[in-house]
């Protein structure tokens, strides 16, 4: 049950936002690839990786994982920025470009808080607020991010 309820509002939330990325399509707004949209969240989720630190968690080469960079920092999404504690290694960052791109997704995360709010009582949303911190930063521990 409890595996069925989850995969079905996992499968909700990805649905919506692959809605939202090909309705950018029909538009001809967007300029990346589904391929560089995986690639652009995963570096988000990473939270500033190096080259090296993106190329190994989605396991390519370094040489594939810079080709990948360079063609998302010349289409504006992404900037390398210099580490200032190591002036040899740079770190990967969304640009607002992106940011306003991801905003399809996010959005729709925020009115469906807006929904969970107005639905169950505060000390529901708190309980469901602590159980999903639970889940995300103790239980996955496969996924190790920051």
């Amino acid at each position: 049950m409890l595996e069925k309820s989850f995969d079905r509002i996992y499968t909700k939330f990805k649905l919506h936002f692959y809605q939202a990325v090909f309705s950018r399509f029909q538009t001809r707004e967007a300029s990346l690839t589904a391929v560089e949209t995986f690639c652009m969240e995963i570096i988000r989720a990473l939270e500033e990786p190096t080259v090296n630190e993106f190329a190994s968690f989605v396991n390519i080469s370094s040489p594939n994982a810079a080709y990948k960079v360079n063609s998302l920092i010349r289409k504006g999404y992404l900037e390398k920025v210099q580490s200032p504690s190591d002036r040899r290694e740079y770190h990967l960052r969304p640009t607002q470009k992106f940011h306003d791109y991801y905003n399809l997704s996010s959005s729709y995360i925020q009115e469906v808080m807006d929904r969970v709010r107005e639905r169950f009582t505060p000390e529901e949303v708190a309980q469901m607020d602590r159980v999903l911190d639970i889940v995300g930063r103790e239980l996955m521990t496969e996924i190790n991010l920051k």
